[in-house]
């Protein structure tokens, strides 16, 4: 039993207990609205393929791709580092992880498109290709491995009035499917296109809490992405964030926001030679979205570039040096998700992500040590530092840029450890709730 501390003090003890009265709603609003990031792996990509193309063999089929145009425009760690100018020690570690990616999980994260890469088609046909989708995944889940991926899901028409019904119909028959064919799998994503009101976002959740009530899901089971296409999904005619209101619409079911970097760009009127991931237009986009989801556990997903690696050796390494450096950019804006739209990005995606973790890995590795034994270094790091170091060294692990041995031989930490410092509410709060 602790004795009372005898130094002098002026409140009374009832102070803190009106001052906690007080707040007890604010604390719980905080805790509501800014849960902090869900602690679990968060893909790298998405990979977008139209409904009717999506088969059996897509993940095979693009590693495959990738990994030709991999040996035939940069076939070892001399010429990537040439192509991409990286250093050729960095580019050795980096050349062989996209090499074994490309054959071990070409595509992290992909989405089965029945928006603007399927159009629209006869309501027989897509709900045949909506149920043969589903037939799909459930193999997946079933089965697992090189030839699946991790995440998967669909993106249906958005809820505008013209293609509503539709995009109902394709998420019923989806996801009916789905439960039919033994459940919904850990990795499903949906993805709601094309958003402008709020209004919008909670009708998408009341339908996914509809089909929970259906058929006696856990509630808060379905959760799905949205879309940042339209200039009123930043700013709404009323002057507001209208970002940060879709989010508090989405009922705490928004997993992610994506940046959809032309529907974006043309309704800001930006002529189609300068819509690009980099543009002015697109990073005060970027920006307001980033803000409104910081601490709400939504993450973040940049777009893509429409510049393919095909043709020339030239026009392929001209198309790569362009993907790699928007993945970079993107990365140090921390924006560690984006659009792929061609097998030939993966090579690029891959190698921009894994440069990026290994170039840093050193120095975070040694800053989280110092943190974690108290020792004084050149950088005097807080916790808020240290939760990003461990965040970075955490992402770096979950896409395969860095191994467990490697980090915990130069931290010291386990995986355990780090995402205490990444979490320290959570963890805090497993401590004392176990």
């Amino acid at each position: 039993m602790t004795q009372a501390s005898t130094v002098a003090t002026t409140f009374a003890s009832s102070v803190s207990r009106e001052v906690g009265a007080a707040l007890a709603a604010v604390d719980a609003e905080l805790e509501r609205r800014y849960p902090g990031d869900p602690g679990t792996r968060q893909p790298v990509h998405t990979v977008y393929v139209p409904g009717d193309v999506f088969g059996a063999d897509t993940v095979r089929t693009w590693g495959r791709e990738a990994l030709a145009l991999l040996d035939r425009h940069a076939p070892d760690a001399a010429s990537l580092a040439g192509v991409l100018d990286l250093d050729e020690v960095l580019a050795g570690a980096v050349h062989d992880r996209v090499r074994d990616k490309l054959v071990r999980e070409p595509i992290e994260d992909l989405r089965i498109d029945f928006e603007d890469g399927y159009g629209n088609r006869p309501d027989s046909e897509e709900d045949a290709d909506a149920a043969r989708a589903a037939a799909l995944v459930a193999e997946w889940a079933e089965r697992g491995g090189a030839e699946c991926a991790p995440y998967v899901g669909i993106r249906l028409k958005c809820l505008e009035a013209e293609v509503r019904d539709r995009g109902i119909r394709t998420l019923d028959v989806f996801l009916t499917a789905l439960l039919n064919g033994g459940g919904l799998p850990p990795g499903l994503v949906l993805t709601l296109p094309k958003v402008t009101y709020a209004e919008q976002v909670a009708a998408m959740a009341r339908l996914c809490e509809q089909f929970e009530q259906a058929h006696r899901l856990p509630a808060g089971r379905i959760g799905f992405e949205i879309q940042i296409e339209t200039s009123q999904s930043i700013l709404g005619g009323d002057g507001r964030a209208t970002v940060a209101r879709m989010i508090e619409a989405a009922d705490g079911r928004a997993t992610g926001l994506h940046y959809g970097t032309f529907d974006y760009s043309a309704c800001c009127g930006v002529s189609a030679a300068h819509q690009s991931m980099d543009h002015p237009a697109a990073d005060h986009a970027k920006a307001v979205m980033q803000v409104a989801a910081a601490g709400t556990g939504v993450r973040l997903s940049d777009g893509s570039t429409n510049v393919l690696p095909v043709g020339s050796r030239e026009q392929v390494q001209d198309a790569w040096r362009l993907h790699h450096r928007l993945v970079r950019r993107s990365l140090a804006r921390a924006y560690y998700q984006g659009w792929d739209m061609h097998p030939g990005h993966l090579p690029t995606r891959y190698a921009a992500v894994y440069a990026f973790y290994r170039e840093g890995f050193e120095s975070a590795a040694d800053r989280i040590a110092a943190y974690a034994q108290q020792r004084t270094g050149g950088v005097l790091d807080e916790p808020a530092t240290a939760k990003a170091l461990s965040g970075f060294l955490l992402r770096g692990l979950d896409c395969g840029a860095l191994g467990e041995d490697e980090v915990g031989a130069l931290t010291g930490l386990s995986r355990a450890d780090l995402e205490g410092f990444a979490a320290p509410r959570r963890a805090a709060l497993t401590l004392a709730h176990p």
